[in-house]
């Protein structure tokens, strides 16, 4: 047991943690507990059960999760003068039942919040403390039944029922393994008198004379001896102190901050962050209780006013309207209690490193812990925070809907303070499906979500954060007058892309703002090994396919293939495993430059997914041993401020130069026509000129345009070390020669080894895989493209041997059907 907050005296509130001393009853013996965990991760510590990522394990370990599971340990005596002791829970996952000395003290059925259990009556002495969790399954189905919902209605998924992490039942990425136990911290809290209940400090600032303004609305708790008595608070922000005394129950105090620097998404400023202190006293008195946060001085404004396109979804920072470089964020493990703040840190370093500024929580996961909000404040990360409905119905009578207003008053107010929240959103595609997934006859008229996305989360919002603006779904056009999913207004997602046609099709439209798109491919080589020991890697082995979640997924990553490259023959997996790479690069690639081509009008693009939480073929740049795919670095070009690219406008291939700097762009790009041989056959120097946050367009001379339909001829344009090609033909038609390049490895002085490529044809997409030449080695970038007689070096860190021809047996490249 260890004290966590300072203790000023006998008066001071007072913490200590609970951590230690947890044992988990099975089959009569008392397992050793962690603690913040999970049943499953102390089952696997004590060998009862398999690694459930390995081979097929989720299905020999699906037993856990269907019984209950009890957690013990013993509370320390008091051995305190305050006047209250309470017993705290951040997160219990999920129906518990929480005994101390063999009485109940209370019951919990949502992991979203805390709990806090008034045991001063009850810990004397050292004093058992038990926690009984429920099997998931079985709590759902009593509310089910409670409320009368019908299965044909809301279907057989428990996730409607219960407020719990929806994907750990499963998902299109994601194993099926519903946890169960304290999955965040506990402790005790003594104090007297008075403690802070909730403190919500409302941050604005005027860009232009950058005044900053903290307004903290403080509410607090008293003991009985407490009711009444004069407290004071006092707020110290930005060298300045404010105060005031108050009777009741709540206050407010307010800091006028002069001259501020303002806090900027990565890209367009810095993050500078000022420690927001409170504390509460008696008046003229001892402390009582204190409070810290680090906040930031920005304004921000969703811009989703009407125009002569539709209606706009642009986020404005400090004045300045923003184009959206954003990713999909999904819980980093099925096991969140495994992310520590040290792997918060390096998932959202490696988003920022690929050119990322905004980063979407997904309404299927969790509200993340602090320290998650806490380093994108630090990177200037923009968090658009789903609330916690995904693809489902969800009934809106009691208890769940009171579980829901309860989860979402707490939680805007813990994340308020982060500088870095910039949108709070109803959830992940429920208002579109009831247009289009066929909810609204089996319902007949039963609740299903919508007073929740578009009444009470709104209400809450407006309540508690009126700082932030709320949009009611993703995707969602803003009103019932326009489809949820219409390109022309709002956010839209698309699937259609993915699941039917082809990536080619993301070029006929001009979305407002896509929130959700993508495109599968497998994970690292080395990644698979380790997931799947012993098995023969084909692309539908037993393993491959168990570790496949999405529906006809393998297929629809080879009928994506057959459209721009011949799929291998499933006896040779490392040209399949490569080429779905590929291809998950040039389906994003052909979204992004699109949409970015056409900013202001579309004004952002929130790739699915950067993460995964556990190693599966998936929609990720970061696979689920944290290895980079070559979606990872082109999302890193693709991001970038600067993007150079040709596209189709009015059927003639145009240079486009994207500017996302404040500085302007002014270029030349040297555009060559080249014959697949080699031959150089037309080459021009074309202006461009864009300025700050702005696009250019040239048209391709007519000397320079590809003949109509060739398979041997192509477009190169390249500016200050950018490169775009264009093909009139797909790959597929392409007659892409056999490649042929040099390899030479030499190592460097820190330890690393540099690969050194010299071409001696036309080498379409090299990549070196680096996994394959030791498991923790790591390149410093994906796929590239070499014209016959250039050269490029790849450095690699984390390999020792510096062997030329292991380096060679590790480099792809495309060839010819």
């Amino acid at each position: 047991m260890t004290t966590t907050h300072a203790d000023h005296g006998d008066t001071s509130l007072r913490a200590v943690s609970l951590h230690e001393g947890w044992t988990l009853r099975h089959e009569g013996r008392a397992l050793p507990a962690q603690v913040p965990g999970c049943v499953h991760t102390d089952l696997i510590s004590a060998g009862v059960v398999p690694d459930p990522f390995l081979s097929r394990n989720e299905t020999d370990v699906d037993w856990v999760g269907r019984r209950e599971w009890v957690y013990d340990t013993v509370l320390p005596a008091r051995g305190s003068g305050h006047e209250r002791t309470d017993l705290v829970f951040d997160g219990l996952d999920t129906v518990a039942e929480i005994s101390v000395g063999g009485e109940v003290v209370g019951r919990t059925a949502n992991m979203h919040r805390g709990y806090r259990f008034d045991v001063t009556d009850r810990t004397a002495a050292d004093t058992p403390l038990s926690v009984l969790f429920a099997c998931s399954y079985d709590a759902a189905e009593a509310v089910r039944e409670r409320l009368g919902a019908s299965k044909e209605a809301y279907g057989e998924d428990p996730r409607p029922f219960i407020r719990k992490m929806a994907c750990a039942y499963g998902w299109d990425w994601g194993p099926s393994l519903p946890t169960a136990g304290i999955w965040k911290d506990v402790r005790l809290e003594h104090w007297s008198t008075a403690r802070l209940a909730r403190v919500r400090p409302l941050v604005s600032v005027d860009p232009t004379t950058r005044a900053g303004r903290v307004e903290v609305r403080l509410d607090v708790e008293r003991t009985v001896s407490g009711a009444g008595l004069p407290l004071a608070a006092e707020l110290r922000v930005g060298g300045v102190t404010a105060g005031v005394t108050f009777e009741g129950d709540e206050a407010v105090v307010v800091a006028e901050v002069a001259d501020v620097d303002l806090w900027w998404p990565r890209g367009y400023g810095e993050q500078p962050l000022y420690d927001c202190e409170i504390t509460l006293g008696a008046a003229d008195g001892p402390l009582l209780d204190s409070w810290s946060r680090r906040i930031g001085f920005r304004d921000v404004v969703v811009d989703s006013r009407a125009d002569e396109h539709g209606t706009g979804f642009t986020f404005v920072v400090n004045g300045e309207r923003v184009f959206a470089r954003g990713v999909n964020w999904i819980p980093d493990d099925v096991f969140p209690s495994r992310v520590t703040a040290e792997r918060y840190r390096e998932r959202l370093a490696q988003a920022a490193e690929a050119g990322v500024d905004t980063v979407r929580v997904w309404g299927g996961g969790i509200f993340e812990r602090d320290e998650f909000y806490d380093v994108c404040d630090e990177l200037g990360l923009m968090v658009w925070q789903d609330f916690l409905f995904a693809c489902a119905a969800y009934p809106e009578e009691q208890p769940i809907r009171g579980e829901v207003e309860a989860e979402a008053r707490e939680n805007v107010a813990r994340l308020m303070p982060h500088p870095s929240l910039v949108l709070w959103n109803g959830n992940n595609e429920n208002l579109w499906a009831f247009r289009d997934w066929g909810w609204e006859e089996p319902l007949a008229g039963d609740s299903w979500g919508e007073g929740y996305y578009l009444g009470l989360l709104p209400r809450v919002v407006a309540d508690t954060d009126p700082s932030r603006a709320y949009w009611a779904g993703s995707p969602w056009s803003g009103s019932w007058e326009h489809h949820p999913n219409d390109p022309a207004h709002g956010v839209v997602h698309s699937w259609d892309v993915w699941n039917t046609t082809d990536y080619t099709d993301y070029l006929g439209s001009v979305p407002r703002f896509v929130s959700e798109f993508g495109w599968q491919a497998p994970p690292a080589y080395a990644t698979l090994r380790r997931a799947l020991p012993g098995e023969e890697l084909v692309a539908d082995s037993p393993g491959m396919l168990h570790h496949q979640k999405a529906d006809d997924g393998n297929g629809k990553l080879e009928r994506g293939l057959a459209r721009h490259f011949a799929v291998p023959a499933a006896t040779d997996f490392d040209r399949w495993h490569y080429l779905m790479q590929v291809n998950q690069v040039r389906a994003v690639t052909t979204g992004i430059e699109h949409w970015r081509s056409n900013w202001p009008v579309c004004a952002g693009t929130i790739v699915w997914q950067l993460n995964d939480c556990w190693p599966v073929t998936s929609w990720a740049a970061i696979d689920g041993d944290a290895r980079r795919k070559p979606l990872w670095y082109a999302l890193r070009d693709l991001y970038a401020d600067r993007l150079l690219t040709i596209r189709t406008r009015d059927d003639t291939p145009t240079l486009c130069a994207v500017n996302q700097s404040r500085e302007p762009w002014d270029t030349e790009v040297r555009l060559r026509r080249m014959d697949v041989d080699g031959t150089l056959l037309a080459e021009t120097r074309v202006p461009l000129a864009a300025g700050p946050r702005q696009v250019a367009f040239a048209p391709v001379p007519d000397a320079l345009l590809p003949a109509a339909g060739s398979a041997t001829e192509y477009l190169v344009a390249d500016a200050d070390g950018l490169r775009a090609l264009h093909l009139p033909v797909r790959d597929l038609e392409f007659a892409y020669p056999d490649p042929s390049y040099e390899v030479a490895v030499e190592k460097a002085g820190d330890g690393a080894a540099e690969v050194t490529v010299r071409a001696r044809t036309l080498v379409r997409d090299l990549l070196l895989q680096a996994d394959r030449l030791a498991p923790g080695a790591v390149a410093d970038r994906g796929l590239f493209t070499l014209l016959p007689g250039e050269s490029a070096t790849i450095r690699v860190t984390g390999w020792a041997e510096a062997d030329a021809g292991a380096a060679r047996g590790a480099l792809f490249a495309v060839t010819s059907a």
